[in-house]
């Protein structure tokens, strides 16, 4: 058929379309893997580009592409690789057999037909522009698939962790905007002392903050590479100068801090980094769901609820219940994180199940790792800018709770006492701790506000009177 062309492998020979830029190998992976549905993550084919790029440059350097026109032609196209260009053609599926050998020869084939169409020869040519000979010269599916997925992964952690920290930012606006609103602090959900808004909002914000430090170690685990190892790590087939140039190149192509393994046999076997990276992540989306599920409690009712936070209205909440509006950024970030603890859990079978020299399951590890990474970031994306950037404090509704309720009790220790206050709150039964008290002379309202004021629940410890007296 004029629209196919046919190609060979050692199982035989296939038809394959002539425009398409992948070949048999392609070809048999798409039959062989309908699993997701989903090609490989982009960020991982652009990553491939950069690897490819790395070892072309390397390879030219040491006189292995004499033809200057041909290996123009390949670097042009791992070049449109590395931007993204050609991340469409990478076609198979994100979960596949073989430790992700079908995605190094998707990658091979586009680049190889792609330099092809440079060079004004027809797809499959490949005694022009080999996918094999020429594209992978030097390398192994067993090198150049985990040195791109944590070239991806660290691409990844950055857009992450720009995003913690714009959400960080926004509970940071937040605490300084709340800081004179006082509220019932609560433990095992009860009544407990009185604190700010604002210092709630800014223990969100210092745990992102520590969310976002260790985001920035998970890139330095990242970046030792086992690239020029080959096969199991040996460097079989490779040059011993390629094999230290290599990752040289490919530092000065992605301007990040790669080095090579000092035992590329050890970096080959193991990937249990991406178990530790992971682990970091699932803190991150424990500390998601904690803040997620805080702020819908806070919003809860509002009438009926505690009511003290108003979330911005994003959308309306019922079909049959006028005027209902729910915390739809809070539920979605928290799914959001539950499937990232989720991925955690794949990462990690994945890993235990590596067997010898080599970790087969990495297909799976780079979905679920690189999926993670970007739902965090949209989860994180969303909750700043759609919901705690909008968020307002029902300054009077906090007031009724704190005069309304006993968690005010504890404030007036400094001038009561335990044991008289016990007896204050006894009877104040549906009273109130300030009318109560108000009622029976034990103190004025002026005094109850000075007690109850921002600057008093906010000082580190009470001004109680010490041992001597003082």
């Amino acid at each position: 058929m004029a629209d196919m062309r046919v190609e060979q492998d050692l199982l035989g020979t296939m038809d394959v379309p002539m425009a398409s830029r992948h070949g048999i190998h392609t070809a048999r992976a798409l039959a062989n893997f309908p699993l997701l549905g989903h090609p490989v993550h982009g960020h991982l084919a652009q990553a491939f580009g950069a690897v490819k790029l790395a070892a072309l440059r390397t390879n030219r350097a040491l006189g292995y592409f004499l033809d200057f026109a041909k290996a123009d032609a390949m670097e042009r196209a791992c070049l449109e690789l590395l931007q993204g260009e050609l991340a469409g053609d990478v076609l198979v599926d994100a979960l596949q057999g073989g430790a992700g050998t079908s995605t190094n020869m998707n990658v091979n084939e586009v680049l190889a037909n792609r330099a092809l169409e440079f060079l004004d020869c027809p797809h499959g040519s490949y005694d022009r522009v080999s996918p094999t000979e020429d594209l992978n010269l030097h390398q192994s599916t067993n090198d150049t698939y985990p040195t791109a997925l944590r070239i991806a992964a660290i691409w990844g952690l950055k857009e992450l962790e720009r995003r913690v920290l714009e959400l960080q930012e926004a509970f940071q606006a937040k605490e300084k905007a709340f800081a004179h609103v006082v509220k019932v602090g609560r433990t095992e959900l009860q009544d407990a002392v009185l604190m700010t808004l604002g210092r709630e909002m800014g223990a969100y914000a210092e745990a992102l903050n520590r969310d976002r430090w260790r985001l920035a170690k998970c890139e330095e685990r990242l970046r030792v590479v086992n690239l020029g190892g080959t096969a199991i790590g040996t460097g079989l087939a490779a040059p011993r100068e390629f094999i230290f140039r290599v990752v040289d190149e490919l530092r000065e192509i992605t301007g990040l801090g790669l080095a090579r393994a000092e035992n590329l046999v050890e970096a080959t076997q193991n990937a249990d980094v991406f178990v530790e990276v992971s682990g970091l992540l699932k803190a991150l989306a424990s500390t998601l769901i904690k803040i997620s599920g805080d702020l819908r409690l806070l919003s809860s009712g509002p009438a009926a609820g505690l009511g003290e936070i108003r979330l911005p209205a994003r959308q309306a909440g019922s079909s049959i219940m006028p005027g209902k509006v729910n915390p739809v950024i809070p539920e979605a970030v928290t799914q959001a994180a539950i499937l990232a603890i989720a991925h955690d859990q794949a990462i990690t079978f994945a890993i235990a199940l590596g067997s010898l020299e080599l970790q087969p399951f990495l297909p799976l590890v780079a979905h679920s790792l690189l999926e993670s990474l970007d739902l965090l970031a949209r989860a994180c994306g969303i909750l700043a800018h759609h919901c705690v950037m909008g968020l307002e404090a029902d300054e009077e509704h906090c007031r009724r709770h704190i005069e309304n309720g006993t968690a005010a009790a504890t404030a007036l220790l400094p001038l009561l006492g335990y044991e008289a206050t016990c007896a204050l709150v006894a009877r104040a039964k549906g009273q109130g701790v300030k009318d109560q008290g108000i009622l029976e002379g034990l103190f004025t309202e002026a005094q109850f506000r000075e007690l109850t004021r921002a600057e008093a629940v906010n000082r580190l410890g009470s001004k109680l009177p010490g041992p001597g007296g003082a």
